[in-house]
């Protein structure tokens, strides 16, 4: 974060006048409830299982260190933050939270849910947690996200950690259950935040971020958008193919799959005006439905033990 954003915040701030609901913001509790369902569908889907409590416990500590790394890289950004229209209102660029409150308290999460983790679960659970918060606030926020268009395809990787470490509290390690998991994240990263990317250019030119609409220009972007759909669709229905994913799982998969390649589709052909505007909105929406339901479905298959099998010829 640049010195010259928290000098300004400090001098003109003497005592925080945040109320609890805005440090709850800085754990940015929306990607909280993401790294939720798929830590959790990483337990559910791994070989073996765990007593409930610990299983309850464990992934209070994920939610609390995918808070944490959300805390530090709002600290780090307050200052980029404060030219965009989209965070302009968050709570230390709105001026409700001190950045030196904001970097105790994320801190502070971040070293105690990683001991908490590795008390009720493992080392590998704890050690990947930790990985999980220093890649997304130091590799991603004080590195990537500045530094290239690339930003979102790499540091997309913090974001798909969570299944590996849910299946780590589970068995001790993690295989190839979680890694397509996290190849389905990894993947969806980059048409989901391009497409925002897409309206939202403008902001990222000024505060300097290399987005790639900004370097590569949005043609490009679009044509990246599609190519990365094309990929994730069928990565997307391995878990069925692969014997963790039942029936209702490949009808989802496969269908919303196709519904997101249509998507990407329509961003790549409407190019200019209102449409563009509406296609790039209406991918970056159903992006985020279409992540849910697949980890949905397959929480609730494996979770509760209501996989249908699938026919014969597939299995």
């Amino acid at each position: 974060m640049s010195a010259a954003f928290e000098t300004r915040s400090e001098v003109a701030m003497t005592a925080s006048t945040g109320e609890a609901r805005d440090f709850f913001a800085l754990l940015k509790p929306r990607v909280m409830s993401l790294v939720v369902v798929t830590a959790l569908t990483g337990m559910a889907t791994a070989p073996g299982s765990v007593h409930p409590v610990l299983a309850a416990a464990a992934l209070l500590a994920i939610a609390v260190g995918a808070g944490a790394s959300g805390c530090l890289n709002m600290w780090y950004d307050a200052d980029i933050d404060a030219l965009m229209s989209r965070t302009a209102k968050r709570p230390i660029p709105a001026g409700r939270i001190l950045p030196s409150e904001a970097l105790a308290f994320g801190l502070t999460l971040s070293i105690g849910s990683v001991l908490v983790l590795g008390l009720i679960a493992n080392a590998l659970a704890a050690a990947m947690l930790a990985f999980t918060i220093f890649f997304y606030a130091v590799v991603y926020s004080m590195w990537l996200k500045r530094w290239t268009p690339q930003n979102i395809v790499i540091g997309g990787a913090a974001g798909a950690f969570p299944p590996m470490i849910g299946e780590a509290v589970v068995t001790g390690q993690f295989g190839w259950h979680s890694l397509v998991l996290f190849a389905i994240i990894f993947l969806w990263t980059p048409p989901h935040f391009w497409a925002l990317a897409l309206v939202k250019s403008g902001d990222y030119a000024r505060a300097g971020i290399p987005m790639m609409p900004n370097v590569a220009g949005p043609a490009a972007t679009r044509r990246q958008i599609v190519l990365y759909s094309l990929v994730m669709a069928p990565v997307a229905v391995l878990p069925a193919l692969m014997g963790f994913g039942g029936l209702i799982y490949l009808i989802v998969s496969v269908t919303t799959g196709l519904a997101m390649i249509a998507l990407a589709i329509r961003v790549w052909r409407r190019t200019e005006g209102p449409p563009a505007i509406k296609a790039a909105y209406s991918l970056f929406g159903f992006s985020i439905l279409y992540l849910f339901l697949l980890f949905a479905v397959l929480l609730v298959e494996n979770g509760f033990g209501l996989m249908w099998a699938l026919p014969r010829v597939i299995g």
